[in-house]
């Protein structure tokens, strides 16, 4: 049975929000999104201000596209710059995803150093190899595995879906994740670095992955993560903010090191407020697809 909801055409953009990096299991086929989330598989549509689903119901649709947050308020706290507002109005209707907790910590640690295409492929395979089968539309969907299942598998295994290196991370997190060691859930309701301290505790987990995680999974919007393209849009468009010795070292430098990441990360929370990740994701949708060349 299709539903629909109708939402202002400005406040939310089904593309814009599922292409923008923050998520990896979907797939495109027509004018329709597939999704798979937990073990649920639906497909979304957007024509003009209504937004049409298979496979779910409203209330799992507006909670996961967060369509419960005044995105105008949220725009309106971030807009602190021109930049910023160009980046806002370039990828209007951009909203944060609610993924699942374990998900999105599996993901973010097999994305160190890999391409967002290869992040999914990755992801698929892994899925593919260890998750449950769910034919959809005629179409074949694998559930993301469970701690569980991903603790009791073979290294090698691992390995063959391509996560290199990467795989004895997972199998750590997982076998953590499973025994109770850490619960992902609770990190809800902590606060932000109450939580970014719990996760960097498990393998595979820095800073960069545990902002996504919180941002991302666990309700902390005002996490911002760095990587790449944000050390450059910080560069190209913020580095007024910071001393000089400190922004020379910046721009000599291909990474970001730790006490670089903890400070860029405190002023971006201080100057975007409560809502900085959201600022976070439209810079560095913005940056991916070629805002940094500033036209004045």
């Amino acid at each position: 049975m299709e539903l629909n909801i109708k939402v202002e055409g400005t406040l939310f953009d089904l593309g814009n929000t599922l292409e923008c990096g923050q998520i990896f299991r979907w797939e495109k086929h027509g004018d329709w999104w597939y999704c798979i989330s937990d073990n649920q598989v639906f497909k979304a549509r957007q024509i003009g201000g209504i937004i049409e689903f298979v496979g779910t119901d409203y209330q799992f649709v507006k909670q996961y596209f967060r369509l419960d947050d005044d995105l105008q308020e949220v725009i309106k706290a971030i807009s602190q710059d021109s930049f910023i507002v160009r980046a806002t109005e370039a990828f209007h209707g951009l909203r944060l995803v609610r993924q699942s907790p374990w998900e999105c910590l599996i993901s973010f640690i097999c994305a160190t150093w890999k391409s967002v295409n290869a992040i999914r492929d990755m992801l698929f395979r892994l899925s593919r190899m260890f998750g449950e089968k769910i034919m959809f539309d005629g179409l074949p969907f694998y559930t993301f595995p469970k701690p569980e299942v991903l603790s009791n598998v073979d290294l090698m295994d691992l390995r063959r879906c391509g996560l290199g290196f990467r795989a004895p991370r997972v199998l750590e997190t997982a076998r953590r994740i499973s025994d109770g060691s850490l619960d992902l859930e609770r990190l809800k309701r902590v606060g932000y670095e109450e939580g970014r301290d719990e996760l960097l505790q498990l393998p595979g987990v820095g800073r960069k992955v545990a902002d996504c995680v919180l941002l991302f999974s666990l309700e902390k919007l005002e996490a911002f993560p760095l990587d790449v393209w944000m050390k450059r849009t910080i560069q190209a468009h913020y580095l007024h903010w910071f001393d000089k010795p400190f922004a020379n070292k910046l721009m000599k430098t291909e990474s970001l090191n730790t006490a670089q990441y903890k400070r860029i990360s405190s002023f971006a929370r201080r100057y975007f407020g409560e809502y900085a990740g959201y600022a976070q994701e439209y810079l560095y949708h913005f940056a991916r697809r070629g805002g940094l060349i500033d036209p004045t």
